[in-house]
C-alpha cells in the first residue's frame, strides 16, 4: 500500500522564515512570564519588605509593562500562526479537490466544506497551546533559576513527571478517540437507515432483529466511551502531578527553603510562577493535545486516505491503434482504453434518453472527437466515462476496469470547460494530479508541449505564486490542460476544455495530448477543426449516432456535412 500522497509531499511542512517569526514573537510574549515572578520578588525583597516603597512600585510597574509588551507579542503571534496554518488548509483543499476529480470521491464535498476547516482550526489551536506551554515554561523556569536555584529542585521534578505521564497517554488516547468517533458514526448511520423504515420493520415483524443490530452498535459506542473516559482520568492525574503538586511542595518546603537562603519575595515569586503561569499553561496543553490532537489525527486520516494499490496503468510504450470502431468484439474491448456497451442514460425516469444503447470502443492510443449540436449529450458522454453520472443500463470500462470504480478513476482524467486553479505556486497547481512532486525538467517539457511556456515565463517560473483571480479564462485552461497532461492517467477526456483558447493554441494542446506516450484522447469538440485532427469522430444526433473518419462521415452523414459548413464552424 502506497504512502499517503499529501503527507508524503510534506503536508505539514513549515517555511523556515515563518517558524523563525513565531519563535521571535513567542520569546517577546514569554518576557511577561519571566517578569511576573521576578518583579514581584524584587518588589517585596528590595522594596516593600525593605521599607523602600518607590522601589517596590517601580518593580510592579515593570511587571505591568511586561504584560503590555507580552500582549503585543501575543497579537503578532496570531498573525504568524495564520501564515502557518492557512497554507496547510490550502494543501488539504487542493488534495481533496484532486481526489474528488481523480477518484470521483463522494466524500470530497464534506472534506472540502467541513473537515478541512476542522483541521485548520484544530491545528491552529494546537500550535497556540503547544507554543504557549513551551515558552511559558521556559520563562517560568528561567525565573525560578534566577530567583533561587533550589526552587527548581521543588518545582522541576513533578512538572517533568506530569509531562511524562501525559505524553505516555497521547497515542492510546488518540486511538480510543478515533474508535469512539467511528462507533458513533456507525450508530448514527444505523439509526439513519432504521428510523425512516420503522413501519416496514413492524409490518415485517423484524423488530427483534433490528433491535439486536442497533443494540450492538449502542454497546460498541458504550464500550468505546468507557475506554476513552478511563484515559480521561489519567489525563487529570497528569495535570495534578505536573501543575498542582509543585504548589503543594512549595508550601510544604517553605521552611526548608527559607533556611537555605531563599528570600520571602523569591518564595512568593515562585508561587506566582506556578499558579499564574505553569498551571494554566499545563492545563491548556493537556486539554488541547488530549482532545484536539486526537481530533486532528482523525480528520487528517479521513482527508489523507492511503492510495489503493492495483495494476499499473498501461506503459508509455503501449502500441497505438489507428483503426477503432464501435462495437469491436469483447477480446478487443478488454484491452481498450474506453468501452461503452449498450449504455443508456436519461436525466429522469420519464425523460427521453440522451444516450440509448450506445456501443463505443476507443483503443489505447486512440484519438476520438465527439461532435454534435449544443445540448445533444456530448458532455453527458464524458461525465459517464468519468464516473460522474451512472448509466441506467449498460456497462462502461476504462482500461478494462468498470466505471464507477476506484481503479478506473485513477486511469482517466477529465478536463471540464471550467478550469480550476488554486492559490499556490504554479508547480503546485501543475502537480495536483501527481502523487509526488514533478521534476522541473518534466514540468517544463509538458509546459512547452501544451503551450504554457509563455505564461510560465511571464509569471516568473514554476515556483512563482499564482493568483487565480488575475488570470484570464484561457490562461486557467492552459494550466488545467498542462496539469492533466502531467497526470499518470492514460485516458484524457477534454470536455470543451479549450473553448477559451484561440484556434492555434487549441490545436497545439490537442496535438500534445494526442501525441502523449501511451495516452488516449477523447475530445468534445468546440471547433470543427478538432474533428479534422482526430483519427475517429463520433457524431451525436439524439439517440442516433454516426461514427467514422472525417472522409467517411463527409460522404455518409448529413449532420456532419452540415456541421462542416463554414457558417457552422463552432460545433457547440
Amino acid at each position: 500500500m502506497r504512502a499517503r500522497g499529501w503527507q508524503a509531499r510534506g503536508l505539514l511542512r513549515v517555511p523556515g522564515r515563518v517558524l523563525l517569526r513565531l519563535v521571535l514573537w513567542s520569546v517577546l510574549e514569554a518576557g511577561q512570564t519571566f517578569l511576573l515572578g521576578y518583579a514581584l520578588a524584587r518588589a517585596l525583597d528590595a522594596g516593600f519588605l525593605a521599607g523602600d516603597v518607590p522601589t517596590g512600585l517601580a518593580w510592579l510597574t515593570a511587571a505591568g509593562g511586561g504584560v503590555a509588551v507580552g500582549a503585543y507579542g501575543t497579537r503578532r503571534v496570531y498573525g504568524v500562526v495564520a501564515d502557518l496554518v492557512e497554507p496547510v488548509r490550502d494543501r488539504l483543499v487542493a488534495g481533496v479537490v484532486a481526489r474528488g476529480v481523480r477518484d470521483a470521491d463522494k466524500g470530497a464535498l464534506s472534506g472540502l466544506t467541513q473537515q478541512a476547516e476542522i483541521a485548520r482550526d484544530t491545528l491552529a489551536g494546537l500550535v497556540m497551546v503547544s507554543r504557549s506551554f513551551v515558552f511559558t515554561a521556559a520563562g517560568a523556569l528561567a525565573g525560578l533559576c534566577t530567583l533561587a536555584p533550589p526552587l527548581l529542585l521543588v518545582v522541576g521534578p513533578p512538572l517533568l513527571a506530569g509531562l511524562g505521564l501525559f505524553a505516555a497517554t497521547l497515542r492510546p488516547l488518540a486511538r480510543r478517540q478515533e474508535t469512539f468517533l467511528v462507533a458513533d458514526e456507525a450508530l448514527a448511520a444505523e439509526l439513519g437507515e432504521v428510523c425512516p423504515g420503522l413501519r416496514d420493520v413492524t409490518a415485517a415483524g423484524a423488530e427483534e432483529r433490528v433491535a439486536a443490530g442497533v443494540g450492538q452498535r449502542v454497546d460498541a459506542e458504550y464500550r468505546a466511551a468507557r475506554a476513552l473516559a478511563r484515559f480521561g482520568v489519567v489525563r487529570v492525574a497528569a495535570l495534578a502531578v505536573g501543575g498542582q503538586l509543585p504548589l503543594v511542595l512549595l508550601l510544604a518546603a517553605a521552611p526548608w527553603l527559607l533556611r537555605h537562603g531563599v528570600t520571602p519575595g523569591a518564595l512568593v515569586g515562585a508561587l506566582a510562577y506556578v499558579t499564574q503561569s505553569l498551571l494554566p499553561a499545563l492545563q491548556n496543553l493537556v486539554h488541547g493535545l488530549g482532545t484536539s490532537g486526537a481530533r486532528l489525527t482523525v480528520v487528517l486520516r479521513r482527508l489523507c486516505p492511503p492510495a489503493e494499490s492495483g495494476p499499473p496503468p498501461p506503459s508509455p510504450g503501449a502500441p497505438r491503434a489507428d483503426t477503432d470502431a464501435p462495437g469491436d468484439h469483447p477480446a478487443d474491448t478488454e484491452s481498450a482504453a474506453l468501452t461503452l456497451t449498450a449504455v443508456t442514460f436519461a436525466y429522469g425516469p420519464a425523460s427521453t434518453p440522451v444516450l440509448d444503447g450506445l456501443d463505443l470502443c476507443v483503443p489505447h492510443g486512440g484519438h476520438l472527437a465527439v461532435v454534435g449540436p449544443s445540448g445533444i449529450g456530448k458532455s453527458t458522454l464524458t461525465a459517464l466515462a468519468a464516473g460522474l453520472l451512472d448509466p441506467a443500463h449498460g456497462e462502461i470500462r476504462v482500461c478494462g476496469h468498470p466505471v464507477p470504480g476506484t481503479r478506473a478513476a485513477a486511469l482517466r482524467v477529465l478536463i471540464p470547460q471550467e478550469a480550476y486553479v488554486t492559490t499556490g505556486t504554479l508547480a503546485e497547481n501543475l502537480a495536483l494530479l501527481r502523487p509526488d512532486p514533478v521534476p522541473e525538467r518534466e514540468l517544463l517539457a509538458a509546459a512547452e508541449a501544451v503551450g504554457l511556456t509563455p505564461l510560465l515565463e511571464r509569471l516568473g517560473g514554476p515556483d512563482a505564486p499564482v493568483r487565480p483571480a488575475v488570470l484570464s479564462a484561457g490562461e486557467r485552461q492552459l494550466i488545467a490542460l498542462t496539469r492533466a497532461y502531467l497526470s499518470p492517467a492514460p485516458l484524457a477526456l477534454l470536455d470543451e476544455a479549450t473553448c477559451h483558447l484561440d484556434p492555434a493554441a487549441e490545436a497545439r494542446a490537442e496535438r500534445a495530448f494526442a501525441a502523449r506516450p501511451g495516452g488516449t484522447l477523447v475530445v468534445v469538440a468546440h471547433r470543427i477543426d478538432s474533428a479534422r485532427r482526430a483519427r475517429r469522430i463520433l457524431v451525436m444526433d439524439g439517440p442516433r449516432t454516426a461514427y467514422g473518419t472525417h472522409e467517411e462521415l463527409l460522404r455518409t452523414c448529413a449532420l456532419y456535412q452540415d456541421l462542416m459548413a463554414p457558417s457552422r464552424s463552432p460545433v457547440t
